[in-house]
């Protein structure tokens, strides 16, 4: 599967005052930060347990030290007007590189686990598109195995139809798709709350 599969991971810079913005509001840019390096590490941490190829797409600049700079991923930047756009480009650019089966993840989900991954990649064998629902109306994960521009382009994100409208493409253009188990990203406070991350921030 390693050869044939590739793990795209989105990420912004960490910087304070550019991530976590919603968190941010409730308990300031440099503890939002502090979050975010977090979710980053978990992220890097299971990405690295998956048997298969793995590049991460920065936001702003490719950075020259960081986690994700390591001989266990490959970086690239980011490319697109809005996040439909550099989701697509960078799925597009690992099917031009020859893999059968691409997956991207951003770094929000607290609950995301290698097993999970690995069930993505797994449902790509059976079916053409694979989605992960998240608890706020969106997608933690997304992977196919082609190309599909309408799942992208000229759509509106950060919703609560987010989901149901990538669902709605892939029924509309009869696309074979299976779900994931619903998971919950980190965005706001209560969001941080909930999650595992809490009690070692409170």
């Amino acid at each position: 599967m390693t050869e044939e599969s590739l793990l795209i991971i989105f990420t912004k810079n960490p910087e304070p005052g550019l991530v976590k913005t919603r968190l941010a509001s409730a308990i300031g840019d440099e503890k939002a930060l502090e979050v975010y390096r977090k979710l980053r590490h978990h992220t890097a941490f299971i990405a690295e347990q998956t048997a298969v190829k793995r590049t991460a797409f920065y936001s702003h600049f490719l950075p020259s030290k960081d986690i994700f700079v390591s001989d266990n991923f490959g970086v690239q930047l980011q490319v697109g007007n809005d996040l439909g756009e550099r989701m697509l480009h960078a799925i597009e650019s690992g099917f031009d590189r020859g893999f059968r089966r691409v997956v991207l993840i951003g770094t929000d989900c607290y609950e995301l686990s290698t097993a999970v991954l690995d069930s993505a990649f797994e449902a790509l064998k059976r079916a053409d598109a694979v989605v992960g629902p998240a608890s706020d109306g969106g997608f933690y994960l997304i992977g196919l195995t082609k190309p599909i521009q309408e799942l992208f382009l000229g759509r509106e994100w950060s919703t609560k139809e987010v989901l149901s409208g990538t669902i709605e493409v892939l029924q509309r253009l009869a696309v074979a798709y299976e779900l994931l188990p619903e998971l919950s990203d980190i965005d706001t406070f209560d969001d941080l709350k909930k999650s595992g991350l809490w009690s070692r921030e409170a």
